[in-house]
């Protein structure tokens, strides 16, 4: 009689499988925690920032009893062998010139300049253009003063680029959580970094939404 061989088949039995989801499901729940902890870090800086800038601004005054940007006599200080030469309209107590601005000789860059050469604010000096650049916020957009926006009256400080997530958490721990109300107040971004109306934005206008792709500039007053 001819012998039949058996071949014994091998596989996971429901032991193995229960270990392995287990792990898998150990590890996408540490990358979903470190992502939440990398977006609270975030949160914070950006926060930093603005409470931050607040303060260095107060201390200028305090110093120079002007705004800086809005210093006439910022000439005190020369970069690259040159003096500061402040516009004619320094001295208004008013910033002009966007928070996003490209021009050197804009209030509204040389408030960055006037800050860093006074030593309230970190930042290269060697050229005006270094000095007068805009700060990165954490979220990777800039970070910048302007007179005006979204309704707001008066020197206001706005951070751009930021998620949806970022946003929200910005304006609900400074304010009501509204981008359209008090006095922390959101834009969407289209191609960043974008101008920030000057007008508030109207009541119909959507809020925050988190859909990984929107960004948003959020202003708030000093």
């Amino acid at each position: 009689m001819q012998a039949i061989n058996m071949r014994k088949q091998s596989g996971f039995t429901l032991v193995e499988i229960a270990i392995v989801l287990v792990i898998i499901g150990l590890l996408l729940g540490g990358v979903l925690k470190g992502q939440e902890l990398i977006t609270q870090a975030k949160i914070k800086n950006v926060a930093n920032d603005l409470n931050g800038l607040t303060a260095a601004v107060y201390s200028y005054q305090d110093r120079y009893k002007r705004l800086p940007g809005d210093d006439p006599g910022a000439n005190r200080w020369s970069i690259a062998g040159a003096a500061i030469a402040p516009p004619a309209t320094a001295g208004s107590n008013v910033i002009d010139g966007q928070y996003q601005s490209t021009t050197n000789t804009d209030e509204s860059r040389l408030f960055w300049a006037e800050l860093r050469m006074a030593g309230f604010v970190a930042g290269a000096t060697d050229t005006l253009a270094n000095a007068a650049s805009q700060p990165i916020n954490a979220a990777g957009g800039i970070v910048g003063v302007q007179n005006g926006a979204l309704g707001l009256a008066g020197t206001v400080i706005c951070s751009g680029s930021l998620p949806a997530k970022i946003a929200q958490a910005i304006d609900s721990q400074f304010d009501d959580g509204n981008m359209l109300t008090g006095t922390l107040r959101g834009q969407l971004e289209t191609t960043p970094p974008t101008a920030v109306a000057a007008a508030a934005l109207a009541a119909g206008t959507t809020g925050y939404i988190d859909n990984g792709t929107n960004l948003y500039t959020v202003c708030k007053n000093l």
